[in-house]
């Protein structure tokens, strides 16, 4: 009898400490990638690990909010998409947009052609034709316009697209060609109008346009492919006295602009210019930037710089992709490996040469994104969602990777690592998310962290080490224990219902 009173004391004095302890226990879902294998897979089972490190979740500290996340509708992929079955088809607008998927948020397209086309071509082909009455999106029609609604038809809840050109029609150029050259001051009024009509034009296929940036890359790339170049003080006149005040005109006042679209490096010099001016910064929502100055550097005071010019206005990465390579197929090593050279590698000057060493492209990916949204970016759009074995089609011969791969000889697919990184993001931090607080004591680890609009948060844990980390996960007194694989992203959710 008093063995048995012990053992009831010991069992209720057991309850107890669980009761307390389960109270205290931090509730989370965690879902890895991984070089090992995983897959975006759910995991509940974790290596272990002599290293532990301790990150604590600060939601009360809030930072910008989120835009969303995605890839870009170009017509080499919607022409590659074209090739397939209609089942892989499928398989593939409901792997980007389904809600199974990566759901993206987020995309872009191009106004015009692009280097990822299949050929140069314009809406305006007709010369001297100051008023577009021979403006026609024809071209688009049979790739690019079905590709977007068939993604519309599969999105739950929707998606934003920023619009790009490439280049003006040859005829309103100095150089009359689709590579370099400026923007005639006398067609400015009619490439204000251009933008007009593309925006009605998509607008009756059922396609609204969120956004539109004023060039891409206005400063050149190499006189390569489709190009037109602006200074920053060029822009903002064509800004603040022809595309702003035509667009309030039309009704369109409600499209966001966004000025520069190219590399960080050279973001402060513009921003500077674009917010200074106060007629050209009344029409500028925000800036558009891309990823090719580095391989591994954000350059996050530059963004911190940009984002302090202008707190109110959007900061959105349009633009990223692996470059100067000719995709891996069904080899997901070579996405963790370092072995990946960019445009730099070759091309970059002596004095930028360190700003392009080899590197793993799951790595820059994850790195930059991270980077992206703890320096007050609120947007990152991939480039190409999908392309063939040889990273094109694409007229100027400039391959690059795509999250997703395919053979259309054979109707094959192959979701590279890339697709799962990007997934990571897309899918678990929604529009209108805010970005919030943490403390993390390894530098080693990379981490970020959202406040979604259904009040669940989710916190992206990035270990580019050979080490496995144990990990201490603290949120308003609550806490739990888990750890992170080598070499593996992950996005650790904590449902809204385990906040309280």
């Amino acid at each position: 009898m008093k063995n048995l009173k012990i053992f009831s004391i010991l069992l209720i004095i057991s309850m107890v400490l669980n009761s307390c302890s389960n109270k205290n226990k931090l509730e989370i879902e965690v879902y890895e990638t991984s070089a090992t294998g995983n897959k975006l897979s759910r995991i509940t089972e974790f290596p272990t690990s002599e290293v532990k490190t301790t990150i604590k979740i600060l939601p009360e500290q809030k930072f910008q909010t989120i835009t969303g996340f995605g890839g870009s509708f170009t017509e080499s992929s919607a022409y590659l998409l074209n090739q397939l079955s209609k089942e892989n088809r499928e398989l593939i607008i409901q792997a980007y947009f389904g809600e199974e998927g990566a759901k993206y948020s987020l995309t872009r397209t191009h106004i015009n052609s692009s280097d990822f086309s299949l050929s140069n071509y314009s809406y305006a082909p007709v010369e001297n034709d100051i008023e577009l009455k021979h403006f026609s999106i024809e071209e688009d029609k049979g790739d690019i316009i079905p590709f977007i609604k068939d993604a519309m038809a599969i999105s739950k809840d929707g998606f934003k697209i920023v619009s790009s050109p490439w280049t003006s029609p040859p005829w309103m150029k100095d150089n009359k060609s689709w590579v370099g050259g400026k923007l005639l001051p006398e067609y400015y009024d009619t490439w204000a109008l251009f933008f007009s009509k593309y925006i009605d034009a998509y607008n009756e296929e059922g396609i609204d346009i969120w956004g539109i940036t004023i060039e891409n890359e206005p400063l050149g790339n190499g006189n390569n492919w489709e190009s037109m170049h602006y200074t920053a003080e060029e822009m903002n006149t064509f800004v603040a006295n022809h595309l702003g005040p035509k667009l309030d005109a039309d009704g369109k006042g409600y499209i966001k602009i966004l000025g520069y679209d190219q590399n960080r490096d050279h973001l402060k010099e513009w921003v500077d210019v674009m917010f200074d001016d106060k007629e050209a910064s009344k029409y500028f929502d925000g800036t558009a930037i891309h990823w090719y100055a580095s391989t591994y550097e954000v350059f996050p005071k530059t963004l911190q710089y940009a984002h302090d010019k202008a707190p109110d206005k959007y900061l959105i990465q349009t633009e990223a992709c692996v470059d100067s390579e000719i995709p891996r197929w069904k080899d997901d090593k070579w996405y963790w490996s370092k072995e990946a050279t960019d445009w730099g590698w070759d091309w970059a000057p002596e004095e930028d040469k360190h700003l392009h060493p080899k590197y793993a492209p799951v790595n820059r990916y994850a790195r930059d994104i991270i980077g992206c949204l703890n320096n007050w970016v609120d947007g990152w759009i991939d480039w190409n969602m999908v392309l063939d074995k040889q990273g094109g089609p694409n007229w100027f011969e400039n391959w690059c990777v795509a999250p997703i791969i395919v053979d259309p000889e054979n109707d094959e697919v192959y979701f590279t690592p890339l697709y799962y990184t990007m997934s990571h993001f897309s899918r678990y931090i929604r529009p209108e998310a805010q970005r919030i607080g943490f403390e993390n004591s390894d530098e080693s680890l990379l981490v970020t962290a959202a406040l979604n609009p259904d009040k669940s948060i989710s916190v992206i844990i990035f270990n580019e080490t050979e080490t496995v980390k144990s990990i201490n996960l603290i949120l308003n007194e609550k806490s739990v224990s888990f750890a992170i694989d080598a070499n593996a992203i992950q996005t650790v959710v904590i449902p809204n219902s385990k906040l309280n």
